[in-house]
This record gives C-alpha cells, structure tokens and sequence, in this order.
C-alpha cells in the first residue's frame, strides 16, 4: 500500500477538515476581543475538533483505501462480466495484429476453436493490417459478411502513451506494446435485407420495338398476317407475365413495360429468351421478325430510368436490332444481336436525311469532311460523295486525309493534278485548322466511322458550330454528343451506299463527275468483298446509280491490282495461320514492308473465310504501335460481339479493334479467352 496514493478530488475532500479547522481558528480570534470567557470554551472544541480532524485523516485513510481498492476490484470484474456476456462481438487487437482478447459472442461467432493470440485475419479474412486506423482521429469502419450474415465492424486506436506509468509497465511485460486495437463488430444482416429488398422491388423501365413488323407481315397473306400479329403479341404478353410486369402497347410495334428489379438478374440469366422466341414465329420465310429491347436501371427517379430505356431502345436499333440494350449511370450491357439486319426496301428515311443534311450545308459557311483514321476507299470516297453536294451548294469544302496508303493512292491519283479539283481538296490536321478557324459556321460531316476517338482528326469535332454523322457500322458505347444530323444505317453495306442513296434525293440537279461515281463505285466493292459480303438489293440500285453517272468498273479494278509483295505477305500469312477449336483462323501478320498494313490484314481475314468449316477469322497486324485486329465471319458468329469485348466494333460479320501495350501473341490469347468464355456461356454453338 505504500506506493498507493490517494489523489485527485478524493485527497482534497479528505483534507476539508483541516481547512474548516483553520476557519474556526480565524472564528475564536474574533471571539477573544469580544469575550474572553467564550473565546476560551471554544478554544477548548476547536481543539477537541482538530485533534479528531488530524485522527481521522491519518488513521482511517488505509481504511478508506482499502475499501476503495475493494469497490475498484468489484467494479473491475463487473465490468468484466459485462464485456465478456455482451452480445456486440468485442476484441482487442494487439500492434502485431494478434488477438489479446475476445468477449464470448466474439469467440463463438468468428474464431471458435482457435487458440490464444492467433492474428486476426485467421478469425476474419477481410480484417487485413489496411483496414485498421493509422491514428486515434478517426475511427475505421469495414463491412464483410460470413455466408448469409453481414457484418459492420468497427475499429477503434487506441494510443498507450497517456496512460498511467505503472499501467504502460505492465502491458511492457506481457509483451503489448504501446497500441492497441479495439474490434467493435455489428450484425446488421436485416438492415441489408431490408435495403436489397428496397433495391429489387425498384420498377425498371423498358421498351420494346418489333424491328421489321410491316416489312414481315407484307410478305405474308391476309390470313396468315393476323395470325402471325397475334401470335407476337401472345408471346410478348406471356413473357411479361412471368416477370409480372406492366405493359402497354403503344402503337401497333411498340411496347413499354414496367417490371420488379429482382427479375432482371432472371433475365440476364436466360439471356432474354424473347428474343429467340420472337425470332422463331416466322422462321423459314424470306423475312424473319425480330425485335428490340432497351431497359434503364439505376435512375434516380422515373423520368431518368425513362430517358435511359429511351437512350438503350436508340442504341439496340443503331446496332441493327434484333437485341437488349440495359443502360445504367456508368454502363451499358448488350444481349443478343446474333442475327444479320434485315434490309428495309422503303427509302423514306434516305429521303429524310437527306433532306435535312442539305438544310446543314445550306445553312453552313464552310464544310469539312473527314473519315476514320487510316481512311480506306469506302471513307474517302463517301467524303467525295458529300464535296460533291457541298461544291453543288456553292461551299467551300475539304476532306480531310491524313495518312495515304497503298491501298488509297489510286484512288486518290483520279483527283491530284485534275482541273475539276483545287489542289487542296485533301488536306491534313493543321491545314483543316487553319480552315476552320474560329468554328463559327463551320459544319464538320464525319463518314464510316460514329465513334469520336476513331476519327482521323479528334481534335476538330470540338471546334465546329454542328456535326453530322453518317455511317453504317453498329453504335457502340461512344457515341458523338448533340450531333445535328445522325443518320446510321448498319443494314448497308457501306458508307458510299448510303452517299450514293443521298444523292439522289439531296437535289435534283447534282450529278456526278465519272471520278466521283468511281470513288464511291469502290467504296461500296471494297466494302462487299466484291459484292460477296452484305450486298442488298439497296445495294444493286446503288449501283446502278453510279453506273450511270459513269462508273467504270475496269477502271476501279485496275485501281485495286496488289503487288508481289503484297502477295508474300498474305501467302505467309495463311500459312503461319493457327486453326482453333477446329472451326477458327488465328493469323499473325507480318506486314511491315506494306504501306497498307491494316488493308492488308482486312484482305487476308476474308480470304481465310473461303477455308470449308470456318466460322470466323481474325488477323492480326502490328503497326505503329498498336495491333489491329481484323476479324471477319459469314452469318456463324457475330464477331462484333467478340472485337467490342476488345473495345473494338464493326458488324456483325465484319468487325475490328486496336490494341495497344500488347504483343500479338498476348492479343491471340485473349481472342482465345474470350472465344471460350462465348463456347462455356452458350453464345457459340
């Protein structure tokens, strides 16, 4: 007990005594000079009380410690009890992340069996040394769960140094340490299960569009077309009904729906079997009906998920229809999209496009053209195409092209040195800057490509007053923000198609010189492999349109004669070419010594797809840094789906993707990957 010292307010409430006793020693003094008699009765109890004062403070205060030493030890074990039987989960964690104590509902739910001072991550996994707090600041807070219980734990520093001597001496010689963790851990399973089951009964929105209902029911007869209507609509009412949604039909093609959360996860599962259903009420016939889905999630309110099923049905019909769209905040998804577009007949649309496209460059002060980077035939000659209209309305027009290859120079080599043409109607980045200047007034058309980063000169959308897109290749996720004018069509064969179809309604008065009909006459076969891939009978008209405005087909295809060298490169290929799963081409490609590296790899993917049992074909090239991917199929797989698994795009039948910090064999590896993951999932047959 000698070293256990009484302080603090305890000692000073002991001492009051002594300090009243000097008070009534103050009181007798004053007493004396009024009467002396009285002054000394008291003196005699003021000493009577400061005897007993002086007693009492030196003999009863190792009573008074003893029985504070006993109250302390009570209270400890009470607390003791308390923490221990406490059904919050509680441990301290020593500075080597090892458990110094538990109370017992920590010990039965997280480390039963374990034997003393085992680490914490032993007991809890995800309670690694990062979670705990670095300071006594803040507390750390983590969520985990075991199985179907979820946890929030708590962590708390707490810092040695400011406790008592003898208590930081004593956690020295059992080895502590100078910090400590507390573990504070709570069940929160029920909120969980109540906040998932909030999430799931959220209504999603969706839409639904038959893609070709008038083209399919005018190919079938009077009585056979009501039935086949009813039959879509019994099937697109038995499908919600298993989701119990809300649907309303709004027009005679168009439906929208409002289902539960919790089934979407069902849906994405059967991979919208609707589709499959929809698709087989007509099979056999010239003309198979097909629909489109768009689904907004994750929409704040009704209005948002709206404008995202909105946005998610523009996308799926911009990739040719026949799939589900599910657009979030940060992200899109695409189910289906198997089958090949089928070709509208009608040209009411070209007509509308056109139309408007001639109100741009009427209402412009200077036009600019320009395609994807390394433009090709079918880029530059939908850009001749649309100088064309440009130059009839009296603007100041240029194209702009910024890296010239093999494959391009004949092409090009029909408008260098040609009277028709000034000299400058190809220019590059700098010199299309300098054009535009300001931007005001400006109208910048971008052809065959509707991805921004894909374009030969980023740079310029930003400085234009408007934008107009035309292309043929299936949207992806980036896409041209606000554009006046958006016409894409993947259902054409190329971006010269759908040109030469807007030149026939954007005035009646333009024709064609015989160069331009020639630049988009081989637009439109380099694109169709001549006329082997996706040729329609838009196509066919287009042609016929060119023809008389004087194409000359022998002049286009002594243009696209290849040299020797070239022929080595593609022969090397295919030889070097890996067959995988028996049914696809895998095939480096060497073309270092080719102007034309891409073009090149293009050609050789369509040449592996003559090899009986092939299903699709991918090349690959290395060039400037990067490695392209050309990857090429008949109607057996839709290599669009495999190259936007890359970040690339295309068509169904035709698609590509670049990328870069990758050699080709690393870039073979994940064409693999992806190919089986497609064979394990079901999407490849």
């Amino acid at each position: 007990m000698s070293n256990n010292k009484i302080r603090g307010t305890l000692r000073s409430y002991l001492r009051w005594p002594l300090l009243l006793g000097i008070l009534l020693i103050l009181m007798n003094l004053q007493i004396y000079l009024i009467s002396l008699k009285a002054a000394l009765i008291m003196s005699a109890y003021v000493a009577i009380y400061l005897i007993i004062a002086v007693l009492l403070y030196y003999f009863k205060r190792g009573a008074l410690l003893h029985d504070l030493v006993d109250y302390s030890m009570r209270f400890h074990v009470t607390v003791n009890t308390v923490a221990s039987e406490l059904d919050i989960p509680v441990a301290i964690i020593g500075p080597d992340f090892r458990c110094i104590w538990e109370n017992k509902q920590f010990h039965k739910r997280f480390s039963p069996g374990k034997k003393r001072k085992y680490h914490i991550t032993d007991a809890v996994p995800a309670l690694v040394e990062e979670s705990f707090p670095a300071s006594t600041d803040t507390n750390g807070e983590m969520h985990f769960h075991n199985e179907e219980t979820y946890y929030k734990a708590v962590l708390q520093r707490i810092e040695l140094e400011d406790a008592p001597e003898e208590t930081r001496t004593g956690a020295g010689e059992i080895g502590i340490g100078s910090t400590l963790y507390a573990i504070f851990v709570y069940d929160e399973t029920e909120i969980v299960h109540y906040i998932r089951e909030n999430y799931d009964q959220r209504l999603d929105v969706g839409l639904l569009y038959i893609d070709n209902y008038d083209e399919s029911l005018a190919m079938v007869d009077d009585v056979r077309r009501s039935l086949i209507a009813a039959l879509i609509d019994r099937r697109i009412n038995k499908y919600m009904l298993n989701i119990d949604a809300i649907m309303r039909k709004l027009e005679k093609d168009k439906y929208i729906f409002l289902f539960q959360h919790k089934y979407l996860a069902q849906l994405q599962m059967n991979k919208f079997s609707i589709l499959d259903d929809i698709r087989n009420i007509n099979k056999g016939e010239d003309i198979t009906v097909t629909i489109s889905i768009g689904i907004g999630i994750q929409g704040t309110t009704f209005r948002k998920r709206q404008e995202y099923a909105r946005s998610a049905i523009d996308l799926a019909l911009a990739r040719g229809g026949d799939q589900v769209v599910v657009k979030t905040r940060e992200n899109i998804l695409y189910y289906g999209g198997k089958s090949i577009q089928q070709e509208k007949n009608t040209r009411v649309k070209a007509r509308v496009k056109a139309h408007a496209l001639r109100e741009s460059i009427e209402a412009a002060d200077k036009v600019v053209i320009m395609g994807h980077s390394i433009p090709d035939v079918d880029a530059v000659g939908s850009a001749i195409g649309i100088y064309r209209i440009a130059q009839f309305f009296g603007k100041p027009a240029h194209i702009v092209v910024n890296q010239v290859t093999s494959s391009l120079a004949p092409l090009l080599s029909l408008f260098k040195d040609n009277k028709d043409y000034p000299e400058n109607l190809f220019v590059r980045t700098e010199e299309a800057r300098e054009f535009i200047g300001n931007g005001v007034g400006v109208l910048l058309i971008v052809v065959d490509v509707n991805r921004p980063s894909y374009t030969d000169a980023p740079e310029l959308i930003p400085r234009v007053s408007s934008l107009v897109v035309i292309d043929h290749h299936r949207q992806t996720r980036e896409f041209f923000e606000n554009p006046t004018l958006s016409y894409v069509e993947p259902f054409a064969s190329s971006s010269c198609e759908m040109v030469a179809e807007i030149l026939q309604y954007a005035g009646d008065e333009i024709h064609l010189k015989a160069a331009e009909a020639d630049a988009l006459y081989a637009g439109i076969m380099v694109d169709t492999n001549n006329f082997m891939n996706k040729p329609g009978v838009r196509t066919f008209e287009a042609v016929a349109f060119l023809r008389r405005n004087g194409a000359d087909i022998l002049r286009i295809r002594k243009m696209f004669r290849s040299d020797m060298a070239e022929y080595k490169v593609r022969a090397e290929a295919i030889q070097n070419t890996e067959l995988f799963m028996d049914c696809f081409a895998i095939a480096p490609c060497n073309a270092d010594n080719c102007t034309s590296p891409t073009i090149v790899g293009a050609k050789i993917a369509d040449d592996l797809l003559d090899i009986n049992s092939m299903k699709a074909t991918f090349v690959l090239t290395s060039y400037e840094g990067k490695i392209y991917i050309s990857a090429r199929s008949i109607d057996e797989l839709n290599v669009q789906v495999v190259m936007e698994k890359l970040g690339g795009g295309g068509h169904i039948s035709s698609a590509g993707a670049q990328l870069t910090n990758c050699t080709l064999e690393e870039a073979a590896n994940k064409i693999k990957d992806i190919l089986i993951k497609m064979k394990e999932e079901g999407d490849i047959e």
